[in-house]
């Protein structure tokens, strides 16, 4: 099976060329995304060719997402990203596949385009912020677009933008990256869990990017606060259905019950992070992931997995090769990738 980076982004060349020497592509300019996001394709076959990648899942970048600009504007650019990812794709079957942006500041936009791009253009789902504006996704308003997600069998994958929720108090040591994202991801896990959605969505395929942020790590914080632990909360044991009670949704089962529900990307930086992230959630649900070509890579991301020694050897293939290509549906007998609880 091939070896699959999940976690890669592209600046489309139409913006390229259209900023170079001060234009504009739909509004932006230049100044809009990192200059490193700009690489031929013939340059990103070279680096994947180096680092022993045999495809990569491709995803406009976050400066496409446009969540804030008129809905015009927003559904013009993510139609343009998508047909020339799709593009990208068709050139080159054998090394890529891809995810699009959609424009989530408007629910019944986002459905029409999720639909184009998996049914007439043959991506494999979309990659979206961790919130819209002030919106998180246990709004009620979203659940259109998680349903239809779910009976496309669209890979959803929540990556933040730059407006992360904490950026006032992080503008300083570059920590609305270093902090922020993981705590949007976190967030946005506790938004499909405590808001219903992957109850109300038992198929849906979330993927975390950046190892799931937080999660894994502080879910038992969300065990404690939705009355799961022994002496419940605030006071005294709960019995299921667990949650906040006053209007809040209820669970059928803790948070960490829903720990296997999502995949996670492996880009955590650590062989001891990594491992943990295994051991909360299964080495059958972390992929290779890499944030490539964004400056937070992870570098040599196949030989460092491989010199992993607190890794199995079954566990480096599963994250390397066979996770991916299950949740791909790359072959035609893979099990289905969206049933994760025991």
């Amino acid at each position: 099976m091939p070896i699959i980076d999940m976690h890669a982004h592209v600046n489309p060349m139409s913006f390229q060329q259209a900023v170079r020497d001060g234009g504009e592509w739909y509004g932006l300019r230049a100044d809009a995304t990192r200059p490193g996001f700009n690489l031929s394709t013939e340059a990103r076959l070279e680096a994947m060719d180096r680092d022993g990648i045999d495809m990569q899942l491709l995803t406009p970048a976050a400066t496409f997402y446009q969540y804030d600009n008129d809905l015009t504007t927003t559904v013009k650019i993510a139609r343009a990203c998508n047909d020339e990812i799709a593009a990208m794709v068709r050139a080159h079957p054998d090394r890529f596949l891809a995810l699009g942006t959609l424009p989530m500041q408007d629910v019944t936009a986002s459905v029409m385009e999720l639909q184009r791009i998996t049914l007439d253009l043959g991506l494999r789902g979309a990659m979206i912020s961790d919130h819209v504006g002030p919106k998180t996704y246990d709004t009620p308003d979203f659940l259109p677009l998680f349903s239809a997600a779910q009976e496309l069998e669209a890979i959803l994958f929540f990556h933040q933008a730059d407006d992360t929720c904490v950026a006032s108090r992080t503008r300083r040591f570059r920590l609305d990256n270093a902090v922020g994202n993981l705590t949007e991801r976190t967030l946005a896990f506790s938004s499909l869990v405590f808001g219903g959605v992957m109850d109300k969505c038992p198929r849906l395929t979330p993927l975390l990017a950046h190892g799931g942020g937080y999660v894994p790590y502080g879910v038992p914080r969300l065990d404690k606060i939705a009355g799961a632990f022994e002496g419940g909360y605030p006071a005294g044991p709960l019995e299921p259905p667990f949650g906040l009670g006053a209007g809040e949704e209820l669970l059928p089962k803790a948070p960490s019950e829903y720990l296997r529900r999502f995949y996670y990307d492996c880009c955590t930086y650590s062989g001891p992070v990594l491992r943990f992230l295994i051991d909360a959630v299964g080495s059958d649900r972390v992929v290779l992931g890499t944030d490539y070509p964004a400056p937070m890579f992870l570098i040599d991301p196949v030989r460092w997995i491989n010199g992993l020694d607190c890794l199995t050897a079954e566990e480096k293939t599963a994250i390397l090769s066979e996770n991916a290509s299950r949740l791909l549906r790359l072959k035609d007998d893979a099990p289905a990738a969206t049933v994760g609880n025991d």
